[in-house]
């Protein structure tokens, strides 16, 4: 694959963080998604949420799976440390650096698709564990690179742009995240700049796993179906030599609205989501109040954003397991290797 690379030159008027650092500084290649990606969106989101913490790009480790979701790494904080895991298995991997080198900061991103369902089982586990990262999820209900068949996500009655509509009960990550023992779960809208910035913000800065489900519109898949000028009526009567693929542009989604308010948003395929923002008085600690807000919002037809759960007094991964402050990648062979008496003191504990 080739990546465009951006050019080094800055404009002297760029603002910049207490670091020296401008917003260019975080940005990564050329994004290669269609032109209003709401995964584009979510990239300038945790480009400003860095520039804005003055965190320094090398003390950052984005990971991934597979799918339009887990490109995106490669499009911010091109300066950071970085690895793409085969599809499903971005938690181990993620889990298994932050053991091995507590110091960096953890972003995990990943799709519906990679998270929902071959990695349901690993997304479940990470969290559960209180590793310290940040993952997200940027969530779209199909599976993009494979033509927009309906992921685990996409809601029961949904239909596709084929007019199939979905029978299956859709999984409910925040639900599952709530359940499993996350410590701090937000949801936003990838359009909304405003909510989804401060969310990153705070999740970089919350200890413990912090999960961040964002609804975000895949541009690719709008065409309906009966429609003469779909892609796929077109192909079907099109007698052609060889198979095109064309994707049009389409401008990014935004919604702009207060704490405590419904907006309806139409997305590119004339379907309707309807976002409620979270109204002030929402108390985020309480759990259990959290589900059943959820589920009767759900009920209700909405989609509730905002901050739903934050435990204050969490811990992380390391504190489960007490070891040391020093990264063990640090650590010397000395520390790492006490020497046979120490074994045996291990072992004779273990009888």
């Amino acid at each position: 694959m080739t990546y465009i690379a951006k050019p080094k030159l800055h404009h002297p008027t760029l603002g910049k963080n207490q670091l020296g650092y401008t917003r260019r500084d975080y940005e990564g290649t050329i994004s290669t998604l269609c032109a209003g990606c709401g995964h584009d969106s979510i990239s300038a989101a945790i480009v400003q949420a860095c520039w804005e913490l003055d965190i320094e790009p090398h003390r950052v480790a984005k990971l991934s799976g597979i799918g339009c979701s887990s490109k995106t790494p490669t499009y911010f904080l091109g300066n950071s440390h970085g690895f793409n895991s085969v599809h499903g298995r971005m938690p181990s991997v993620v889990t298994g650096a932050n053991l091995a080198n507590r110091d960096l900061i953890y972003l995990g991103v990943s799709g519906d698709g990679d998270s929902a369902s071959i990695g349901l089982g690993q997304f479940a586990h990470c969290l559960r564990r209180g590793v310290n990262m940040v993952y997200i999820v940027e969530n779209n209900g199909v599976y993009g690179l494979t033509k927009g068949q309906f992921s685990a996500t996409a809601d029961k009655g949904s239909k596709s742009k084929r007019g199939v509509t979905n029978t299956e009960e859709a999984v409910d990550m925040i639900g599952l995240a709530l359940m499993v023992g996350a410590t701090f779960v937000a949801r936003s809208f990838s359009g909304d700049k405003k909510q989804l910035v401060p969310l990153i913000k705070a999740a970089i800065e919350h200890r413990g796993a912090a999960f961040l489900d964002v609804i975000s519109p895949c541009v690719a898949f709008n065409n309906h179906a009966g429609s003469t000028k779909s892609y796929d009526y077109v192909r079907e009567h099109n007698e052609a030599v060889n198979r095109l693929d064309f994707i049009e542009g389409k401008e990014e989604i935004t919604a702009d609205y207060a704490p405590g308010e419904l907006v309806e948003v139409t997305q590119h395929d004339g379907s309707v989501l309807r976002l409620r923002k979270l109204a002030p008085d929402y108390d985020p600690t309480d759990r259990l109040k959290a589900m059943s807000h959820l589920q009767e919002r759900a009920a209700a037809g909405e989609v509730v954003t905002g901050l739903l759960y934050i435990k204050p007094d969490s811990v992380d991964l390391h504190e489960y397991l007490n070891t040391v402050k020093t990264p063990l990648t640090q650590l010397n062979e000395r520390e790492l290797c006490p020497g046979s008496v120490m074994l045996e003191r291990i072992n004779a504990a273990l009888r």
